[in-house]
């Protein structure tokens, strides 16, 4: 089945040039030696910041530039038909930018930094799902009012390009053991199955037949990775769900290793302590551990689901961590990996060449051939319904990272793992649905 048709808006190279006044005012503090920022808006979509660095006015900006994402805007097909479809009376569709000298933030409810200039860039998306790419600016711009002839000047590129991905959709929530959908449009084909099962050293009989041997078998590295004793107080442990493709064959699985468990004195799974799944993909006749996720419950106003996801070398490497944020415990939210891009407020850079040690930067990975297979730009985001909502999970995984089932399967796997993860980080003052419940946890 064809993939469905995205778009890549990506809004980089910032740099902002201010001339020095010959007698600036003592009230004035000049933006290098003040932090700039900026708002990028695209209609529809949240509001974006971004961090604008200062060059000194006698700098150019340097040829070849490393391509700096500072935003990123991801259009499906129906954003991009809304648009296409605007009509004449509401004007051009165009990239917003506010640019701002000061810190982000508010101070006492009063934003703290001070409007600098606005820049609008007008957009023309029709037809950019089918060509290579489609540069809307590149270069510098003169913002801000003019003083003797010179001026502030803004550097930025505004591009378009086709993201292609596969949509797969759970057909119910993943402790429910339902079918997975791909999705083409209205067309909706069932490619995976999805088992929700117990994994315990007291119950083996729980588990779905496809994991008893393999896990079984690998029991020494599975416990590297996590704690299957028993624990005092409270826990939820020993979740499992298992991916297979339609001739019933397993191709990807999420285990809980580490139970999620309340810390002292409170109802809650703490950050210093927190769950764990690993994410599995066959090989060699086993189980081989792909990803490793972890998951807590906020403390504070966010009072959310934190998350880690890191990525497991092949080679026995450090894992690195590809995602890292938080999600509203009460509204969900979506999971994303996306390398090269400003979400979850970070920025990470889209031409490395080299392994990455940093757990802030993306790095070259690939399964069985790192470091040498390279995932770059968007790669998957999943959505999450918040605690005590109906979850059926939408995947999205760029078509560039699928070679085979088995690497569309694994992204499934994650995201049910991060889904049970919303339950598993529930205050344990709230009783879970039956399905996520074992026997013995039912009759107390």
């Amino acid at each position: 089945m064809d993939p469905c048709p995205f778009v890549r808006l990506t809004v980089g190279n910032l740099a902002l040039k201010i001339p020095v006044a010959s007698k600036p005012a003592r009230s004035v503090v000049h933006p290098s030696s003040s932090p700039c920022f900026c708002k990028i808006k695209l209609k529809n979509f949240p509001l974006q910041t971004a961090v604008v660095p200062f060059i000194p006015p006698e700098n150019q900006f340097p040829d070849g530039h490393v391509h700096n994402v500072a935003a990123t805007f991801h259009l499906n097909k129906s954003d991009l038909e809304k648009f296409a479809g605007k009509s004449i009376f509401a004007g051009k569709l165009c990239l917003r930018i506010s640019i701002y000298t000061g810190r982000r933030g508010t101070t006492c409810g009063v934003n703290s930094g001070k409007l600098l200039a606005k820049v609008s860039v007008p957009l023309n998306l029709a037809g950019t799902e089918s060509r290579p790419s489609t540069v809307f600016h590149n270069g510098w711009i003169s913002v801000g009012k003019e003083a003797k002839g010179s001026s502030a000047r803004f550097h930025l590129n505004v591009k378009a390009e086709p993201d292609p991905r596969f949509v797969f959709q759970f057909d119910g929530e993943p402790e429910c053991s339902p079918q997975v959908f791909q999705i083409q449009g209205n067309i909706r084909q069932p490619v995976f199955t999805c088992k929700f099962s117990f994994r315990s050293t007291g119950d083996r009989n729980q588990r779905s037949r496809s994991l008893q041997s393999d896990l079984g078998s690998s029991r020494s590295w599975l416990s590297s990775f996590g704690s299957e004793r028993e624990r005092p107080g409270k826990e939820r442990k020993g979740w499992s769900i298992t991916v297979h493709d339609l001739s019933g064959s397993p191709v990807a699985a999420a285990s809980m290793v580490t139970p999620f468990v309340a810390s002292p004195g409170s109802d809650r799974v703490s950050r210093s302590n927190p769950g764990s799944w690993l994410i599995l993909r066959p090989g060699d006749g086993t189980w081989k551990p792909w990803g490793r996720l972890e998951a807590w419950r906020e403390r504070g106003g966010s009072d959310g689901l934190g998350y880690r996801f890191e990525l497991i070398p092949d080679m026995g490497a450090a894992g690195i961590v590809l995602a890292e944020s938080t999600l509203s415990s009460h509204k969900g939210g979506k999971f994303l990996i996306d390398l090269g891009s400003s979400a979850n407020g970070r920025v990470t850079p889209v031409n490395s060449n080299s392994p990455v040690c940093s757990p802030r930067s993306s790095g070259d990975y690939g399964f069985g051939l790192w470091p040498y297979c390279v995932y770059r730009g968007f790669v998957m985001s999943a959505s999450v319904e918040g605690e005590s909502k109906c979850s059926k999970p939408s995947v999205e995984v760029s078509v560039q990272h699928v070679n085979c089932t088995e690497d569309a399967a694994a992204f499934v796997a994650l995201a049910a793992a991060l889904d049970l993860s919303m339950d598993a980080c529930r205050l344990f003052s709230h009783r879970l649905r039956k399905e996520l419940c074992q026997p013995h946890d039912l009759l107390s």
